[in-house]
This record gives structure tokens, C-alpha cells and sequence, in this order.
């Protein structure tokens, strides 16, 4: 790596899904030992301190990211999945896609009244998913302490998005376009 930034471990890959998208491929990261650490660590670094009950993890990539934090944090970890995924009560969300919509939901059990909760994805873009996890964090009576990234696309508006609904954000770094 070059200067063993996070930027050094993600992978471009030009035109995937589609023409015209740099894909920010963050497995490249999750391959290296040393990168994958570094960002975990940056990733609750700036809620150090903060009384965090629970991680919440995106699917899919959140998953992994937000279970290491929570790991970290000795907390428990909370799946925000795609509709149909989750066997037990839960509550769902739609949130706005290119195209289309999309759900996600969660356990109604996932976490209590009045607990702060970290929610960690991979990557910030129009913020929707995240939205959509917040949304569902709060319906259940819990607190948002902060979202973490790993890469945010600052052109697509996540961040902005984010932050008018009054969410701390944080990501370990940007690439413009889309």
C-alpha cells in the first residue's frame, strides 16, 4: 500500500453495475489484515467515550464492519436486513432507490427503549438505506449515536441528507462522482 490510507486498500473498478459507475470496492480492505483493523478502529474512533448500547450493522457490508466495531465495543450487534430476511416479529422500512424502492426491517427485539445505537455500512451514497435503519432505530425507541462509514460519495448527498435529520456522521474517506 502507499501510504497506508484507507483510500490505498479500495478497490476502483470502472463501469460496474452499470457504464459510467466507479464502483468503490471495499472487499480488497476486508482482505488485508491491517487495513481491515485500521478501519475498524477508525470507524468508533470518533465515538470513543460515547455510551453506545448496541452496533447496528447495514446489510450487507454493514454487517461485517458493524460486527467488528461491535466486537470492539464488547456490545451487542443488531442486523438491519432486506425484507424477507429476518425470521422472528420485526418492523420494516421502504426507502427511495434509483428505481424503485427497497425495505429493510428489523427485530422488534433488537434493542430497548432509551439505548443508543452506532449504525456502520460500508459505504455512504444518497443516504437512503441509512435513513431507512435510523428511521427503524427510532421507532423502537432507541437513539442514534452516529453513522460510520467507510467511504463517502459526497456528490450523491448521503452526508447532507444525513446530517439535516440531525445525525452525527462520520467517514474515513471520500471519492467524488458517483
Amino acid at each position: 500500500m502507499k501510504n497506508n490510507q484507507i483510500e490505498d486498500y479500495i478497490r476502483t473498478i470502472p463501469d460496474f453495475p452499470h457504464e459510467g459507475i466507479m464502483f468503490r470496492d471495499v472487499t480488497t480492505l476486508f482482505n488485508d489484515a491491517r487495513g481491515f483493523r485500521m478501519a475498524v478502529d477508525m470507524l468508533l474512533h470518533p465515538f470513543a467515550g460515547m455510551p453506545i448500547d448496541r452496533v447496528a450493522g447495514l446489510e450487507a457490508r454493514g454487517f461485517i464492519l458493524g460486527g467488528a466495531v461491535a466486537h470492539q465495543l464488547g456490545i451487542g450487534f443488531i442486523p438491519i436486513r432486506k425484507a424477507g430476511k429476518l425470521p422472528h416479529d420485526r418492523i420494516a422500512q421502504d426507502y427511495a432507490l434509483e428505481y424503485g424502492t427497497a425495505t429493510v426491517e428489523i427485530h422488534t427485539d433488537s434493542l430497548q427503549p432509551g439505548e443508543t445505537v452506532l449504525i456502520v455500512d460500508d459505504l455512504l451514497a444518497t443516504g437512503g438505506t441509512a435513513e431507512a435503519g435510523i428511521s427503524l432505530v427510532e421507532r423502537l425507541g432507541g437513539k442514534v449515536a452516529g453513522c460510520a462509514f467507510v467511504v463517502d460519495l459526497p456528490d450523491l448527498g448521503g452526508r447532507t441528507r444525513l446530517e439535516k435529520m440531525g445525525v452525527d456522521v462520520h467517514a474515513l474517506c471520500a471519492f467524488e462522482g458517483d
